[in-house]
């Protein structure tokens, strides 16, 4: 693995496990709250948080370096299209086959999706910390 790529890596994995960790206590707390119904939305809106997330940082560490800028740019371009094409499917999908609770539904997405700013923010990461 690249030396250069590491940090974002290990940060990216952190939020990815935070944001996991989130939802899926979410879920639970909709389920005893709610029901099952609420909360199949309540993970359904969390996976679509996360599994685009997952499949942009694949392309976007996979290089780094000055050499590499070019291969480094069109990977995280390209994994920024994967990651707004793939959220858009999972949206559809989610709307057209899955009989949902809207607020569990977005309140978990949103959570999903805001869990890394959020987890960025009070740790104050830098890549030069590590």
């Amino acid at each position: 693995m690249n030396q250069l790529v590491k940090p974002g890596r290990n940060l990216t994995r952190q939020q990815l496990i935070i944001a996991s960790t989130l939802t899926l206590v979410s879920a639970v707390i909709t389920y005893f709250y709610w029901g099952l119904g609420h909360a199949q939305s309540a993970l359904a809106g969390g996976c679509i948080g996360i599994i685009p997330n997952f499949v942009f940082a694949l392309y976007a560490f996979r290089y780094a370096g000055a050499r590499a800028a070019r291969q480094v740019r069109e990977s995280f371009m390209k994994g920024a299209r994967i990651k707004m094409l793939l959220t858009a499917i999972l949206f559809g999908l989610s709307f057209k086959f899955l009989s949902l609770s809207l607020v569990a539904f977005f309140g978990t997405y949103i959570l999903a999706v805001i869990s890394p700013i959020i987890y960025s923010a009070i740790y104050r990461f830098t890549f030069n910390q590590q």
